[in-house]
């Protein structure tokens, strides 16, 4: 039962759009389902990238790649960081693959394998210059070759830390290094079947970068990685985020509203009464600076935004209880982004959909 207006809608058909427009023959895709989605929900947006064509999915916690088994779902799942100890029989009880970077993650993967009686598969991650999880390129071969004796080594891979500025050099500078350690790799009979490095942006702008599987995280919610790129990929958002006016109050000239009184009206003003509020995910930072669409335009959001509730100013235009408010998506011939949210917040698209609280509830649409 659902009684508040507030909901997200998560249109199914953008994401099998968007996948079908970042998938490219040759190079299988993986669709990036951490975080519940980036917030628009893991299982749905599984089966829909699955359906769009995409043949891994990526998650970052054991626990989540267990969930996409309860749900059903029989794609290969890359947990991608290194099973926590303790944890390596359920996961491999649902067949899922961790990424590997130590030797302590070898070995405590071989021993739950061993228990189970069948050989586990990995990838193995390398760091080419992001410096965060990751074995240092000069370790790598050594490394392979011990997890080898022990395990099926499926993939490798590495991560960019400056994918979405195509013009620096930092992430040509790290294919190189990736690409030298794989021609050592091959010379010697050690190369995995699978290689990656391309996150969405590498994807779109280096397609050198795209090798055997690229990672699609936020692009198959229709999200630009970066302000910049928009329109590299012809990309649909995903998500919307909707509520209605809840109260209409008109307020005289001089008055402040909200807490702290952080707005003050510089003329009489009809102030509609939204409940949506930084428990939601529409964050507290976003006070005096955003923009909400109601029957077509756009008003300020003024006051400050409090937990459950926020206030939009409408000037003279007429607003009533039961209005519908866009606080992103397309309402009319306007739309608001997700990237436009962030550049309020001063933040990127990535937090605004996944700020998204579970208490909003996801409506799916074309399932």
């Amino acid at each position: 039962m659902r009684y508040r207006p507030t909901v997200a809608v998560i249109d199914l058909d953008a994401v099998r759009h968007n996948v079908r427009a970042l998938d490219r023959e040759g190079t299988a895709y993986m669709a990036v389902v951490k975080a519940n989605g980036y917030g628009h929900g893991a299982v749905p947006i599984a089966r829909a990238a699955l359906e769009a064509g995409a043949a891994w999915l990526g998650v970052a916690l054991v626990e989540e790649g267990i969930a996409l088994r309860e749900a059903g779902i029989a794609a290969p799942v890359l947990v991608l960081t290194e099973f926590p100890r303790g944890s390596e029989k359920e996961a491999l009880a649902a067949d899922l693959t961790p990424v590997l970077y130590t030797e302590e993650g070898i070995e405590g993967l071989a021993e739950a394998a061993e228990t189970l009686g069948r050989r586990a598969r990995a990838h193995v991650k390398v760091d080419t210059g992001m410096h965060r999880v990751g074995l240092l390129a000069d370790l790598a071969e050594g490394f392979l070759e011990r997890a080898a004796e022990r395990l099926e080594v499926e993939g490798i891979l590495t991560h960019f830390a400056k994918s979405e500025a195509p013009d620096d050099p930092a992430t040509r500078q790290q294919l190189s290094t990736f690409g030298r350690l794989l021609t050592g790799l091959s010379e010697r009979g050690l190369r995995p079947r699978v290689c990656h490095a391309a996150n969405t942006a590498a994807s779109m702008v280096i397609p050198e970068s795209r090798l055997d599987l690229v990672r699609i995280g936020i692009g198959t919610y229709g999200v630009a990685p970066d302000p910049s790129l928009a329109g590299f990929a012809d990309l649909r958002p995903a998500m919307s985020l909707r509520s209605r006016v809840s109260l209409v109050k008109r307020i005289g000239r001089g008055h402040a509203v909200s807490y702290g009184f952080t707005y003050r009206l510089s003329r009489d003003a009809n102030i509609a009464m939204v409940p949506v509020g930084y428990a939601d995910g529409f964050a507290r930072s976003l006070s005096n600076r955003a923009r909400v669409l109601i029957r077509g335009q756009r008003y300020p959001v003024v006051g400050t935004v409090t937990m459950d509730q926020l206030l939009v100013d409408c000037g003279d235009d007429p607003v009533e209880a039961g209005d519908e408010v866009v606080l992103w998506g397309r309402q009319g011939e306007d739309e608001i982004l997700v990237e436009d949210v962030a550049a309020w917040w001063g933040t990127i698209g990535y937090e605004v959909v996944c700020a998204v609280s579970e208490r909003v509830p996801r409506e799916y649409l074309h399932g």
